[in-house]
């Protein structure tokens, strides 16, 4: 039985930054949602991350129209093909992106980072590069998916930053892996069987710099909509200080729910009528 989504998405350039360099996707159709967070002076960072969401939809569109279109770098033997295309995707982004770079010297030094998810039947594909995450939010527990590709994630791998003081650091803002940097990425690649009832959060670090995770699970768990969560959030990350963009993205995974979705709006037009 094939899964169905809902969603609700939402970016805010919070309140001390001049412009927004965070950009998302949702594509339901597709079963694609990809939050990036550019980083560069001027607009560059804007830039970056618009050209890399253009580019995956682009790539992630066209490789599901035609299963046999050449994939841009390794396949892995042991991911299955939707993952092997998203990698792709991801590959042509950073290869766009850096193109820009080097060609505009507006551009130069841009780069933005990345958290795609696609969602086929049963199954949840993940590519990550960079610090935005994705989290599983799962029987009233909330797991994040993704490693933070951060200076400061690193010393606390390695025991030389405890994490309260990772997030006190002035320096969690340096990443050590985006699209557009080297011609060459790395990409975190993961799959996983999804569940009905589970909700998925990707978000920019706007979000996770501000809020803490039990506050955010605190307000997943409340008996609302989405589009009330996703706002939730949004105005803590503000309230938390609002120090830089946040984007928030929730996808529910719920089997039936374009069934029942419809059967609600009949029931209330036959009201109505």
């Amino acid at each position: 039985m094939a899964i169905d989504t809902l969603h609700s998405a939402k970016s805010d350039i919070g309140r001390k930054r001049s412009h927004n360099e965070d950009c998302f996707a949702a594509d339901p159709a597709l079963g694609l949602y990809v939050v990036c967070d550019g980083m560069g002076g001027g607009n560059a960072g804007e830039v970056a991350s618009r050209m890399a969401i253009d580019t995956i939809l682009a790539h992630v569109t066209a490789s599901a129209a035609s299963p046999a279109i050449g994939l841009i770098g390794p396949v892995d033997p042991n991911l299955s093909s939707v993952t092997n295309q998203l990698a792709s995707a991801i590959r042509a982004a950073n290869e766009a992106v850096h193109k820009a770079s080097w060609e505009e010297a507006k551009y130069a030094g841009m780069g933005t980072t990345v958290v795609a998810i696609r969602l086929t039947d049963h199954y949840l594909s993940i590519a990550h590069v960079g610090d935005s995450r994705l989290y599983l939010i799962r029987d009233g527990i909330m797991q994040l998916l993704t490693s933070d590709h951060s200076w400061v994630a690193e010393q606390v791998a390695r025991g030389y930053m405890s994490e309260e003081e990772a997030e006190r650091s002035p320096r969690r803002n340096i990443v050590t892996r985006a699209l557009g940097v080297e011609s060459i990425i790395e990409i975190d690649l993961a799959e996983m069987p999804l569940l009905n009832g589970d909700l998925l959060l990707l978000c920019s670090d706007g979000l996770t710099r501000g809020v803490r995770s039990e506050d955010i699970l605190q307000t997943l768990e409340l008996d609302s909509d989405l589009d009330t969560k996703t706002d939730s959030l949004i105005s803590m990350a503000n309230e938390a200080g609002g120090d830089d963009n946040v984007t928030v993205l929730l996808v529910a995974v719920q089997r039936g729910a374009t069934d029942r979705l419809w059967q609600r709006i009949k029931q209330r037009w036959l009201k109505a009528s």
